[in-house]
């Protein structure tokens, strides 16, 4: 009779699977609360204390670490000395391992977890009975994932345990123990400025794509832990999402989640906004952030942060656009979107959570930051200038200031009626930005006159300003700290132009 040994803190589908295992006419040995739920639904359980011959010690902390548990599962079962090992001391084989662990990242992401509980957490059995499984899966088949239960009954049933499916239930828990042991690590050594000494990432890969940035580059999507972010991804219909559509989708929604209370659509290209707005709805919303600059909208990828009812997707019917991503889709929207059968539609939560971390790669490692976190508040604003805005200049600046923080530095954007109409990105100094910004916007059939103008970062000369002021803006918000402040209100002050320092900028590389 084969034999397993089933010992869970998620006791996810647990049953079920003894039930099967039960049927198949296995041995099951288990522990303290999951014998006891085996139990309860009428399963035959073997204690681990009758096989080890040994009583649990120290509360639990020591239950299967014993040669009878790890001597079962290492045996080779081709090798005649290491079978005749098990028969001299009265051991038979383990032939399956099911097993999850103490919940440790789910118990230090709660606020007010003690260390003494963190500690409690960190499991010692399970990663060594999964690790022995492991080591030996020529022999012995180690399960750690409760979604993977149906799929083992079903292989075992048809006999469908080849080599490579036991490779890979083995990668699998070697994956997951060092998952673990990077948790806990990171928590062990993180100093008081929050950011570990050592930073293990575990990533997933769910998604193999045709090709990366260009053709010719291996590519896939790999997700983390990190709640309500790139795991969430829920594909509606469409072609399949491309390396660069997925980089477009990160930036389009953490363009629109500065909002949450207004529905705010923004129109990506390349990373970057070529229109945002909120609006009363959000099919209004979409028809300002177009209309920043209707032209390069075509083909691109457009988010909202807020639901896409029938009346939104009927605004977008006549415009080519890779991918529509919102938090969620009315039906009806759904049905008009289906008309266009390549048109990319996904769910994706807006979230900037706190306490994320941001990873750019360089060569050779990552460039580690806390990720940036958009403060709505202006209490510390200050206005420089000697004329104060005015109510609506104070809307349309503090829309602008939110606004250019998703665009690609160095970074101006002018807006009226909280509304983009003119984005200068990514130039090499801030003056070419702001020239950018207003030629975009006559271009386009737009009056900088009587705009705002919000810049990423300060401005290290005033010839930015007297840009804005030849295109008739009113009113600048800027971080301020340059060496030139001082140059730069003076010119403000000359064209009656309002500035305002946020203290802060808000740099987007």
């Amino acid at each position: 009779m084969p034999r397993a040994l089933i010992s869970v803190s998620d006791k996810r589908g647990v049953v079920a699977f003894a039930q099967g295992l039960a049927q198949l006419d296995w041995e099951i040995i288990s522990t303290g609360g999951t014998a006891a739920a085996l139990r309860a639904a009428g399963i035959p359980v073997t204690p681990v204390d009758e096989v080890t011959r040994f009583p649990e010690l120290l509360d639990g902390r020591v239950k299967t670490l014993h040669p009878a548990i790890h001597g079962a599962l290492l045996a080779r079962r081709d090798l005649p000395e290491h079978l005749a090992a098990l028969d001299e001391h009265g051991l038979a084989p383990i032939d399956l391992v099911a097993v999850n662990l103490y919940p440790f990242q789910m118990t230090v992401s709660q606020p007010d977890v003690s260390f003494a509980d963190a500690v409690e957490n960190i499991d010692i059995g399970g990663p060594s009975m999964l690790r022995s499984a492991a080591k030996n899966h020529a022999f012995v088949l180690p399960v750690v994932d409760p979604t993977d239960y149906p799929q083992v009954l079903q292989l075992l049933r048809a006999d469908g345990l080849t080599a490579e499916v036991r490779r890979e239930f083995a990668a699998k828990v070697f994956a997951h123990t060092a998952d673990y042991d990077a948790a806990i690590a990171g928590y062990l050594t993180a100093p008081e400025d929050g950011l570990p000494r050592r930073l293990g990432i575990a990533m997933e890969r769910v998604q193999a794509l045709r090709y990366g940035e260009n053709p010719g580059q291996r590519a896939a999507l790999y997700v983390t832990e990190e709640p309500r972010g790139m795991r969430d991804l829920t594909q509606r219909q469409g072609k399949e999402l491309s390396f660069n559509n997925l980089l477009d989708i990160d930036a389009a929604m953490w363009a629109v989640a500065c909002w949450s209370n207004r529905p705010a659509c923004s129109v990506i290209k390349h990373t970057t906004p070529c229109g945002i707005a909120v609006g009363g709805s959000a099919s209004e919303a979409f028809r300002r952030a177009r209309a920043t600059d209707p032209v390069s909208a075509f083909g691109s990828v457009v988010a909202f942060n807020t639901v896409v009812d029938r009346a939104t997707a009927q605004a977008m019917s006549d415009l080519f656009v890779e991918v529509v991503v919102a938090p969620s889709f009315h039906e009806e929207a759904l049905t008009v979107f289906s008309a266009k059968k390549s048109l990319r539609v996904v769910e994706l939560p807006v979230s900037r959570g706190p306490g994320s971390l941001d990873l750019k790669r360089v060569r050779g490692g990552f460039l580690v930051q806390d990720q940036f976190q958009f403060d709505p508040s202006d209490q510390d604003w200050k206005v420089a200038t000697e004329r104060h805005p005015t109510e609506r200049e104070w809307n349309d600046l503090r829309f602008a200031w939110a606004a250019v923080a998703s665009v690609k530095s160095n970074a101006i954007l002018l807006a009226r009626d909280e509304a983009a109409v003119g984005i200068g990105a990514g130039q090499m100094s801030r003056v070419d930005s702001a020239f950018l910004a207003v030629h975009k916007a006559r271009q386009l059939g737009h009056d900088p006159a009587g705009s705002v103008l919000a810049s990423d970062g300060f401005f290290p000369f005033a010839d930015g300003v007297e840009q804005a002021a030849a295109a008739g803006v009113t009113a600048i918000i800027q971080p301020g700290g340059s060496v030139r402040d001082a140059e730069v209100v003076a010119a403000a002050n000359i064209h009656g132009i309002a500035m305002v320092m946020t203290g802060h900028r808000q740099f987007r590389h």
